[in-house]
């Protein structure tokens, strides 16, 4: 297994750590050691992508599962911040709805003709602002755990707005992918 896989491996195996660190009991350092397992996950979507380039290690596996690693990374966030009251689950439905779209018109094209759909630039931009702004979610509020920063209301209005522009580019790059790959999903096939 090359590196850049590697990588990804490693992003999968540290949800679950943020995960721990997310939900459990809320005080400033949970919070700090959440943000930096995110942020350190994220950093490694970076990573792998470039090393796979820069040294031609890119492979069918590593298109498979980066993407579903970025998903369930973000993911994980996100219903974190459900869970916490910080968002509406409103966009957060609209993003795993278009998630689980796209992972099966993945699977169906896969299986049409044998096509690894790799990450567009949309959707590359659209995980990219996410990961930013999950990372300012999580910081926001352990600046706030520890009675620093803005006011409470002033937060969660900031946490909205960067959840819907990231819903707003989640659903825009999913049709991109649907139109994309409209042949795939043709009705009379």
């Amino acid at each position: 297994m090359n590196l850049p896989n590697k990588l990804t491996l490693l992003r999968v195996f540290m949800i679950p750590l943020f995960l721990v660190f997310a939900l459990w009991e809320f005080t400033s350092f949970n919070l700090l050691i959440s943000l930096v397992i995110f942020a350190a996950a994220s950093i490694t979507d970076m990573l792998d992508g470039k090393i796979a380039r820069k040294y031609g290690l890119i492979t069918a596996f590593g298109k498979f599962l980066d993407p579903l690693a970025d998903k369930a990374l973000v993911m994980a966030a996100l219903l974190v911040f459900v869970e916490k009251g910080w968002v509406s689950s409103v966009p957060v439905i609209i993003i795993l709805f278009r998630e689980f779209m796209v992972s099966a018109l993945r699977l169906v094209v896969k299986s049409d003709d044998g096509t690894v759909v790799a990450a567009g630039w949309f959707g590359k931009l659209k995980t990219a602002f996410t990961m930013v702004a999950v990372v300012a979610v999580l910081f926001l509020h352990g600046i706030m755990a520890v009675g620093v920063g803005m006011p409470e209301t002033a937060v969660h209005v900031i946490d909205a707005v960067l959840v819907w522009i990231a819903a707003v580019l989640t659903a825009g790059s999913g049709i991109q992918y649907l139109w994309s790959y409209r042949h795939a999903i043709d009705p009379n096939k």
